[in-house]
């Protein structure tokens, strides 16, 4: 008979936004935790809003099972970081139970954003804007 050795399972996926990438590991526990880049979520990101962005996923399923959470983000600014957890922790919670995907469908959280910066064009200022016209 093997004997197995119990190791903790945890569901990785990667959620984006803009130029922001979030590798996100969800592990079911006892108490809820999340840290980003080795620091805790509070520490990480400065505003309210940005925290809220980022724990939305959880906050809208009110699952009974707590999580611990941990993600590498890389690339953007602080509030693409915020939603691309937000993205990736979402669908890490669709693996780990298929029955919550209607409601963060139903929320947005499941489809990457895909707006970003367009590119400047030549003879314009920024990508739309055109210099200063003078009559003479």
């Amino acid at each position: 008979m093997e004997t197995e050795i119990k190791t903790e399972r945890y569901i990785e996926t990667i959620g984006r936004r803009k130029t922001a990438a979030a590798r996100v590991r969800i592990t079911p526990g006892t108490k809820q935790s999340i840290t980003v880049n080795d620091q805790d979520v509070d520490t990480y990101f400065k505003t309210d809003e940005q925290r809220r962005v980022a724990v939305d996923a959880i906050t809208k399923t009110k699952l009974p099972v707590k999580f611990k959470i941990t993600a590498k983000i890389s690339g953007g600014g602080l509030a693409g970081q915020a939603e691309a957890l937000r993205h990736g922790i979402s669908r890490a919670l669709v693996e780990h139970d298929a029955e919550l995907r209607k409601k963060l469908k139903k929320a947005g959280f499941l489809k990457r954003d895909p707006r970003s910066k367009e590119r400047r064009k030549f003879g314009l200022k920024k990508a739309r804007k055109s210099p200063q016209w003078s009559k003479r």
